[in-house]
């Protein structure tokens, strides 16, 4: 028997409505009771939660889930920001993904989500000098999501990876605010150069399926980047490159591309 929703406070509407959903999902199926109690209910706050799911997924025989649970739970009570991303991420997937009905579907069932919720933690080992860690928890995630983000790789929040399959991006990448992206995405090098050498993806870019990116080069902000692209030179703002190589093919078609998800090009795939 579930028990009844406590009072839930109206300063955080996101994990307020993810609880709302876990109960509403207890009671339609119950044999979910123990997953959603042990990786929700259970917690007073999203932060506890997602640091549960991040030792929950992770661990292995190299590494134990309280080691794990200690290492998420001390990155978030740190840093403040990690909590807000998770929460700006949650966000995006409901708002662009229309397989996404829920809020807690991403938490507890999109790979994509779970990959970048626990690359921040990576990212906020690595810079506390912690790079061993840090490298330990890239490995995992690319072993258990498929999804390989470098812990030095700056990402913004807002993000949302769709799918997620063989995601790749590089050391010096920087990906800004409100970004989406397709399965196979790669943001990598063109070679053997040291130092600065990934791409540098502008706010509210959308990045299609299989498209490459690589290189030290800038994608403008809200731009588009077709499906199966090979990107080699800079995007200018506001614009659609497809191709390969990517040549501009016109405007991107709207304020945020990467929030309307069209991928169409003047109308046709």
């Amino acid at each position: 028997m579930v028990d009844a929703k406590p009072k839930l406070s109206k300063l955080d509407p996101v994990w307020n409505r993810v609880r709302e959903e876990a109960f509403d999902m207890v009671r339609a199926e119950p044999l979910l009771g123990g997953l959603v109690h042990s990786s929700l209910l259970h917690h007073p706050t999203m932060e506890r939660a997602l640091a549960y799911r991040f030792s929950l997924k992770l661990a292995s025989g190299e590494m134990s889930e309280q080691i794990l649970r200690e290492i998420a739970d001390e990155a978030y009570e740190s840093d403040p920001e990690l909590g807000q991303s998770a929460r700006a991420d949650v966000t995006a997937v409901f708002d662009r993904d229309p397989a996404c009905l829920r809020f807690i579907q991403p938490i507890l069932f999109f790979k994509g989500y779970q990959a970048i919720q626990a690359y921040r933690i990576g990212h906020w080992l690595w810079k506390n000098n912690r790079r061993d860690m840090a490298y330990f928890v890239q490995m995992r995630v690319s072993e258990v999501f498929g999804v390989d983000i470098h812990p030095a790789a700056r990402v913004g929040k807002g993000i949302m990876i769709d799918h997620a399959h063989s995601i790749v991006i590089g050391e010096t990448a920087v990906v800004g605010d409100n970004v989406s992206m397709l399965h196979s995405v790669t943001l990598g090098g063109t070679g053997k150069e040291d130092g600065d050498r990934h791409p540098k993806i502008g706010n509210g870019v959308m990045i299609g399926a299989g498209a490459k990116v690589l290189g030290n080069i800038h994608v403008g902000h809200c731009s588009r980047i077709a499906a199966g692209s090979v990107v080699l030179q800079n995007v200018p703002h506001n614009t659609t490159v497809a191709g390969v190589p990517a040549r501009v093919v016109g405007e991107a078609g709207c304020a945020q591309p990467s929030v309307t998800m069209d991928q169409l090009i003047n109308g046709e795939l």
